[in-house]
């Protein structure tokens, strides 16, 4: 929600830069305070990383970005939930991670559950078609290429002693480096391209930045990578692809009225979070 607020303001390029460049420090900071000492991978196995980083961060946070501004935040967190499934059948393909059948059911509900709750209040006229289109397809180019970089990263993560954080840093960097090259490079992307003076950023934006770049991109990468370090790539991508539920808590607590709708959806997928713990 803060991601769409700021893409009204500031270029998906741009924005993925600035967040990569505020998180990165964030992360750096965390491993010197933790007396930082690398742990071992090989040099393939960083490669395989970096590019997970290129592709789930560089190139699937900026296509997210874009759809926001195309679909709304909905509509494009709908698509998001094709990841789950596709991290799953990637893993299965890339790694030979077979899951549970209840596992797989377990996948379903929950992103059914998810889908149910956000697919509410969607259908309006206001949009365009052609905005809605494009935005489709940046919305499916996120959904794949985040599958994509978890599951590879997972690859590493099972053959490595790299924490978490470093990973997370790794994937980061990589990430950012293609990102500035694509602002950089002389492509015809004026709406992905278009620059925001960082003069002309209030406080208020910069804080805003901030918040959403500790929550949603340092936390939110660093527990993805704990999570794929320790869970398969499907239950973790699923779990991960919850997010939306927890904004209704937020809902309440405001004195709004939540739909029976959206309890039906939560309650969907908290018994498709119970099925994916079984055995």
């Amino acid at each position: 929600m803060i991601y769409r607020l700021l893409g009204r303001t500031i270029a998906p390029l741009q924005l993925n830069i600035l967040k990569g460049l505020i998180a990165i420090a964030m992360l750096l900071v965390t491993l010197m305070f933790q007396g930082w000492q690398w742990g071992v991978v090989s040099f393939n196995g960083l490669l395989v990383l970096a590019f997970s980083g290129i592709l789930g961060i560089g190139l699937g946070d900026t296509a997210f970005f874009t759809a926001l501004n195309h679909l709304g935040p909905r509509r494009t967190l709908l698509l998001e939930t094709l990841a789950p499934p596709m991290g799953a059948f990637l893993a299965f393909i890339l790694i030979g991670e077979r899951l549970s059948y209840f596992a797989w059911c377990g996948i379903l509900l929950t992103i059914l559950g998810v889908a149910w709750v956000i697919s509410e209040g969607t259908l309006d006229t206001e949009k365009d078609k052609s905005s809605l289109l494009l935005g489709f397809f940046w919305g499916l180019g996120a959904a794949i290429a985040q599958a994509s970089g978890a599951v590879l990263s997972r690859m590493v993560l099972l053959d490595s002693n790299l924490s978490s954080l470093e990973s997370s840093l790794i994937r980061l960097t990589a990430g950012f480096a293609i990102t500035l090259l694509l602002w950089l490079l002389p492509l015809p992307l004026p709406k992905l391209k278009s620059v925001t003076k960082l003069e002309s950023f209030s406080l208020r934006l910069w804080g805003t930045l901030a918040i959403a770049t500790f929550f949603g991109t340092y936390l939110g990468i660093w527990l993805q990578q704990t999570s794929l370090k320790f869970a398969p790539a499907g239950i973790a991508q699923t779990l991960l692809a919850t997010s939306p539920l927890f904004i209704i808590p937020m809902v309440v607590m405001r004195g709004e009225k939540v739909s029976w709708r959206s309890l039906g959806g939560v309650l969907l997928s908290i018994m498709g979070i119970s099925l994916l713990f079984l055995r």
